[in-house]
Formats: structure tokens, sequence, C-alpha cells
């Protein structure tokens, strides 16, 4: 049986043909795409076919170490073999009968490659043609190009091929500069990538590490000396967040290229990428007693559409929360993240943001009854405080009014393209977010709110050739895409479902808006500034429901981080005014009674700033008695006299992971004066609003108009 094996072997060999053509496609240049940030600084993702991490590097550039440790531990007789070890082969051959199942292989380093080239089935007849492959490649290519190729195909474990980014990915160190143990170690894994993770089993690849350093005493490679000094060296395996930037994205952008593509210079900018990869894995962790495992980001430029950050997972190594899936580009559903869109169809169809709508116990077409996320009716809020405080039934009224197939048509001019089904499928339930959409396309449809109503894609590469070829169109009209901005923006407006100090409560211009789905499975914060539109999302990809979370309370706080981390570092060359979002000019603002909806009256309990077409601004001026104000209920939205933030004995908390000087309080009041913090006038003009860098300790803040009001709060570190 042993004899006829070798024979059989022996004319697979002499056999085999001249050339085999798969060898050179798997490391020829045009199979690995580099991947650089906008300023061609490399993210040290180089991608080869098998969607994996992978540096090519010339065999001359790699330690002798490392080919001495690879030699001994895998093939120590490569240099005398013609592709087949035959005495090798033999004696596994020997060894797998008698123990009557495979306990040893026996592949040549050349017969590994051939299997890396084109897989081979774990049979005999597998083996077969393992080695009529190998023999054909030893005819094909020198032993020298054989070795770099095998050097920069072998796995390390997961995604990673390749010595140069496994020494990257394990030491942080270039592969010319690994230590004899090291090398040892590095070859040592090969054997068996998952059982020898250094990260999930250290202990085990420590000793096959020593398995490895025998064989080279006993084949003569080192010396005793050198054997034992690479005993004792100490393995520390580099922390795994540091060593390659933007994986996601990198494979993303890489899967858009035409093929042939070397280089591709991507729209990332660096800067923004780091910041996010560093702040995302310590608020997973704060999350973790709520079940959450996972967070992803993106940030998009409005001007250009150019994706400058895009992070889909906390942690891209960390395989017991999947992080190699990429939430950004995952479907789940968005929660009230797509209200906006649904109150924009209404303002396209004549609605305006201080019309009433009803907020009560209410079904719907289909048995649909919806439940406002505090479970209480509002009675008749308007629809900038609806929307402003996402209430559910408002918006499920609004899209019944103009029904689910107009709702769905206008996500779809949106850029939701996932929402492939019917309208009768979503029903009214799109309304609060019942379809399934990626937070990719979910930023670019809040940019185009950012940009005055109008969609356009992304663009992922600065290369002309990997740019995206869409056509823009428009959503909304200039006029609605303001309405909704200056609702989403309004602080006031939802701090009756918020409060005023929420996350979303910026020192400085920003629209944004929170969604969570049903059953707590995600949530969302999306929002944008004049330049920058930010997306995150706060989940598990198992599925899994979370516990006690919010968009407010998960997605909301790394909303805020990213978008004062892009105010303090990309300032704003627009000279700040009333508000920096552009107002069309057949817009204007009025100061109406949350009661009746008129001009406001000397009767009046509060007053609300509103937005109207020009000629649609109220006329008359509310008649209401003080009484019927009062028997109303007061003002419907926040509308306190004096100092309207802070309020008497709020707490704020500074953020550990943003500078000083990204962390301001905004004071607000009903009416411009002067603001006097702890006795000392502050710089600010005679003004309604005064911004104020946090300083830790108890404060007591006044301000001086036609009356003075003082309120008392405390910064914590």
């Amino acid at each position: 049986m042993r004899f006829k094996a070798v024979i059989l072997l022996l004319l697979i060999f002499f056999a085999a043909p001249r050339s085999y053509a798969e060898a050179r496609p798997f490391y020829a240049p045009d199979n690995s795409v580099s991947v650089t940030d906008r300023n061609f600084l490399p993210l040290r993702n180089i991608l080869s076919g098998k969607d994996g991490i992978m540096l090519p590097v010339a065999l001359e550039k790699i330690t002798p170490w490392l080919v001495l440790s690879v030699l001994a531990a895998e093939d120590k007789r490569f240099f005398e073999h013609g592709g087949v070890d035959f005495k090798a082969s033999a004696r596994a051959l020997w060894q797998n009968i008698n123990a009557g199942r495979v306990v040893s292989g026996a592949s040549t380093i050349t017969q590994q490659l051939a299997n890396a080239i084109n897989p081979k089935e774990r049979t005999f007849k597998g083996k077969l043609k393992e080695a009529y492959a190998a023999a054909s490649l030893e005819r094909e290519l020198s032993k020298e190009e054989i070795l770099e190729a095998y050097f920069n195909a072998v796995n390390f474990g997961g995604n990673i091929y390749g010595v140069q980014a496994a020494a990257l990915v394990y030491f942080d160190t270039d592969v010319s500069a690994l230590s004899l143990s090291q090398a040892a170690f590095l070859a040592g894994l090969i054997k068996s990538p998952t059982q020898y993770n250094p990260l999930k089993n250290l202990k085990g690849a420590l000793k096959r590490r020593n398995e490895v350093l025998n064989r080279m005493l006993e084949n003569g490679f080192i010396n005793e000396e050198l054997y034992s000094v690479a005993l004792e060296e100490e393995i520390k395996i580099s922390p795994q967040n540091k060593k390659f930037t933007a994986l996601h994205y990198g494979l993303f952008v890489a899967s858009k290229a035409p093929a042939g593509s070397a280089l591709i210079q991507s729209t990332i900018d660096g800067k923004i990428q780091s910041h996010i990869e560093e702040i995302l894995p310590g608020y997973v962790e704060t999350l973790k007693k709520n079940n959450v495992t996972n967070a992803a980001a993106v940030v998009l430029d409005n001007k250009t559409g150019e994706v400058l950050a895009l992070a889909g997972s906390a942690d891209y190594f960390d395989e017991h929360s999947s992080g190699q899936v990429n939430g950004a580009l995952s479907l789940r559903q968005p929660g009230s993240a797509l209200k906006p869109f649904v109150y924009g169809a209404a303002f396209e169809e004549g609605f305006l943001p201080s019309d009433k709508v009803e907020d009560e116990d209410k079904f719907f077409k289909g048995s649909f009854r919806p439940k406002n996320y505090d479970e209480e009716y509002h009675g008749s809020p308007s629809m900038r405080q609806a929307l402003a405080c996402s209430y559910n039934i408002p918006a499920v009224q609004v899209a019944g009014e103009l029904g689910a197939y107009k709702v769905l048509e206008t996500l779809k001019k949106a850029g939701f393209s996932s929402l492939g089904k019917t309208s009768d499928f979503y029903g009214l339930g799109l309304a609060l977010g019942n379809g399934e959409v990626t937070l990719l396309e979910l930023a670019n449809a809040y940019r185009a709110l950012a940009n005055g109503g109008v969609w356009r894609p992304m663009v992922y590469a600065l290369n002309p050739q990997v740019k995206q070829a869409a056509r823009p169109q428009r959503v909304f009209s200039a006029e609605t895409a303001f309405m909704l901005t200056d609702i989403l923006a309004d602080n006031n407006a939802r701090a009756a479902a918020f409060g005023l100090n929420s996350p979303l409560n910026m020192p400085f211009d920003f629209a944004s808006k929170t969604g969570t789905s049903k059953d707590y499975k995600d949530n969302w914060a999306v929002g944008y500034s004049r330049r920058f539109t930010v997306a995150v999302w706060v989940g598990n990809f198992d599925a899994s429901p979370m516990r006690r979370i919010s968009g407010i309370t998960g997605a909301a706080p790394i909303l805020r981080d990213i978008a004062v981390f892009l105010d303090v570092n990309y300032p704003s060359d627009k000279v700040k005014t009333e508000s920096s979002f552009d107002m069309p000019p057949s817009l204007a603002h009025a100061d109406i009674c949350p009661v009746s909806g008129r001009l406001t009256s000397k009767n009046c309990t509060g007053s609300v700033r509103e937005v109207f077409p020009v000629d649609k601004l109220p006329k008359e001026y509310c008649l209401l008695s003080l009484k019927e104000h009062q028997e109303e209920g007061g003002p419907v939205l926040g509308a306190a006299e004096g100092i309207i933030f802070p309020a008497e004995g709020d707490v704020f908390v500074g953020s550990p992971s943003l500078d000083a000087e990204a962390q301001q309080i905004k004071f607000k009041a009903s009416e411009e004066g002067f603001w006097f913090l702890d006795g000392e006038k502050l710089p600010c003009p005679r003004a309604k609003e005064c911004f104020w860098q946090i300083i830790s300790g108890k404060h007591r803040l006044k301000f001086e108009g036609r009356k003075n009001y003082e309120v008392s709060f405390e910064v914590l570190n």
C-alpha cells in the first residue's frame, strides 16, 4: 500500500504540465489594492482577492530568522524536493494508516501555496490534486519565487494574510525587524492559526513557538546560545486596535474600484477617522451594562459628498462581537430617524411647522395602534414640537394624511434604495422606521437636508475612476429643507421630551435626530452642521435587544463627541450670525403664541419663534385672555422668561475624550442683555446667547436685561 502510493505520487509529479497558470495571479500586483487616506498616507490595509489584510513584501525584505523558522516548522527539505517531499509523505501516510485517521499532513511549502491559490478538499483525492499543482508550480517558478509567494499568501488567523501583515498585527513591527523568538512564534501559527490564535490561546502559541525553536536547533539552523536566548524572550502581543485604520472602508472602497486598480486615494480624513476609532470602544464599554456590544459611525462632507470617516464597528478584530461586520452597510431599522422625511413630505404639500397635529390614542389602517415612547398623549402639539420631541402618533397621523405610497416615494428620492418593498408591505409603520436601511444611506439623506433639499451621491475615492456616477435629484424644496433644519436644531422644541441639557444641545448650530427601532435592537443619532453630516449606530450585530437605552442615551453622546471634535478642529469660515444655516429669502421668522398660533400679544404666557413662507406670515395678534392661556395650559413649547438655559440646579459633566476648549455651554435668554458668571462680566456683547468654556465647580450665572435673573448650576469633571 505504502509503495503504491509513492509510485502514484511519482507518476503525478513527472506527468505535471510545464506551467501552472493559477500561480501568478495570486501574487501579481493587479490582485492587490493599496488604499491611502486623502493625503496619500497609507491606511495600512492592502487587500488581496481573499478580502483580507495583506501587505506584500519582497523575499529579501524578510528577516532570515523567519525564513529559517518556517523552513524548520513546515518544510526543512524545501530546497531539495521538486514540490512533494516523498520521504515526509510516506512517513505521514504510514502514520495515518496506523492511526486510522489523518494525524499528519506532510504538505510542503509548495503544496501549501498551491492549496492557497486553489483550495482542495481534505481527502486522498484532494491531496493528489495538491501534489499535481505543486509539481506544476515547481516547473514554472524558481524556489525564491515560490517562497516569496508563500510568505505573502500564508494565513495567520482570521483575515490576516502574509508575514508583513502578521508582523504588524501581532508585534507592531516590520517583518525585517522581527527577533528570532518573534519569527519562531509567527512560524508556529501557520500549522493551525485557529488553534494557536495568540489573542485567545497565547499559552498554546508559546508552546508551539518552543517546538519551532527546538526544530531549528535540531536541524542546525541555530546554536544552543541563540536557542536559550529566544526561549527566554518575553512575547508581547500588541493591542489590536491600533495597527490598521479604516479597515471596513478599505474593503468597501476596494470593491468599488475597477479591476486592475493598484492604488486608491480614498476620501478618508485620517485625523477624523483616528478620533472615531479611538472613542467608539470606550463608549461601547460604558454601554455594556445595557447589553450593547457595538457601534458604527460615518462622517460626510456636505459640499463634496466625500466620506471623511467610516468605522463599521467598535473593534474590527473583536471576533466575539462580530467586529468584522460593517455596521455602516448593514441593514437595520432606523426607527424615528426617518420622521423628518415624513414631515418634509407634508411641508411640500403646504403644511407648516406651526400647524397642529393630533396626538391621542387612535387606530390606523390595518389595526395599527402606535404608542409614544413616553406612553403618554400630548393633545394637539404643533408639527414643530411633534417632530422635535419625536412623538410617534403624530408622525403616523401625518403619514396617514399623505399616504404610505407618498412617504415611500419621498424616502426613495432621499436615497433609501434599500427600501425595496412596496408601500403596502410597509404601511404607515414606515413613518416609525419599520423598513431597513444602512447607516450610509441615512447619513447621505440627512446631508440632502443640509444641502437645501438636493440629494447627491457620496464620493468614496479621489481617483476619478472610482467616483459614483449617480445624478443629483431634488428631494425637497429649499424652503422645506430649511424648515426641517430649523426644527431639528431647536433645542427648546425638543426640551419637553429630552430636556434642555440633552447630548443634542450643541454649543453651535447643529440639526439632529435620534431613532430607536422596535424591541430596542438598534438606536441611531444623525445630524449636520453647515459643513458636516455625522451618523451613528449603536446596537448588536446578532440583533439581540439592548436594555433601557434609546438613541438619546446610546448613540447621541457619540454623535455629540464627533460633532464637537469637528467644530473645534475644522472651524467654519462663516461669520457667526443668528444661524449658520442659510434661510431662503422666501422664508421669515415670526414670534407667535404657542396656544393660538397667532402673533404674540400682552396676554400671551409664552412665545415661540416660528418660520413661515413670507406670503403666509401671521398678520393677526393673539386675542386670548390671560385666563384662557392658563386654561389651555400655557405655552406648549419652551418659552421661559429670563434665563432659558441653563435651568436652576442643572449639572453638567465634562467629557474626558474632548479637549477643554471643545467643551462649552451656550447660555440662552429670552431677550438681549449682559451676562455675568460668579460676579465677572462675560466677554459677550449685548445678546440673547453667550458661549462659555466649562470650568469645574459650582457657579452662579446672572443675566441683566429688562430685569435681572440668576440661576445656579454645577460642572463636574
